[in-house]
């Protein structure tokens, strides 16, 4: 997934390939542990670095990754009008697959679950897209012009100085940390999921109901 090699000099691969773009990948827990592992250092660094012989080489590899996976092997677990015929130790194996320090690298996770005849044949008209995009570019211009780049891009003590917390929303942060067994990885992207949620509502302050909703999107487990 990292890369594409011919003899001893590699290509740029798919993570490469999906430069400043979308990844998508279906059936997430189907493909290799290895395949898998290899995207750690993109979604961290934003870029791929391979050593052969000959060379150390350093791809750009900053993308948007989006995945879907099963509940469980046979796509039931949790359905309330189909029973799952998985065992337990097959649906543990199942979501084993991704490893703690990759899934700490995702940011939101949502279950979807199956839509009902009813709800298919009789679904609200969607928001139309002008209005979302004008929220998105709003929000996109109030970061912007607050600390020159994306949130996605703060880390360190830029992230604590365009992202800060008075007294009360850091008392939620640092219960919701316990809680949930963050590392500092993922006690940072919460954060800057939060900033983003507050820009979106255009608020120069991070509130509890803006952590609240970033915290929501990262569930204990799968």
């Amino acid at each position: 997934m990292a890369r594409v090699c011919t003899g001893s000099m590699p290509r740029p691969g798919e993570v490469s390939l999906a430069h400043r773009g979308l990844l998508f990948l279906d059936e997430f827990p189907e493909f290799s542990r290895k395949a898998l592992e290899t995207l750690r250092q993109p979604l961290e660094d934003g870029e791929v670095t391979i050593s052969r012989a000959r060379a150390s080489l350093r791809y750009p590899a900053r993308f948007q990754l989006l995945a879907a996976m099963n509940p469980c092997p046979c796509g039931h677990h949790g359905d309330p009008e189909k029973a799952c015929t998985c065992t337990p130790l097959s649906r543990t194996r199942y979501t084993a697959r991704l490893s703690g320090p990759l899934l700490d690298r995702i940011d939101i996770r949502v279950a979807v679950p199956r839509l009902t005849v009813e709800e298919l044949t009789r679904s609200k008209e969607p928001e139309p897209s002008g209005p979302i995009r004008a929220r998105i570019q709003a929000a996109r211009d109030r970061m912007l012009l607050r600390q020159g780049e994306r949130n996605s891009l703060l880390v360190g003590q830029a992230l604590r100085l365009h992202a800060p917390l008075a007294a009360g929303p850091a008392s939620f942060m640092a219960a919701a940390a316990r809680q949930l067994g963050l590392t500092g990885r993922g006690h940072d992207r919460v954060l800057r999921l939060a900033r983003t949620v507050a820009d979106l509502g255009g608020s120069d302050e991070i509130r509890e109901v803006h952590l609240a909703e970033a915290v929501a999107f990262r569930p204990r487990e799968l």
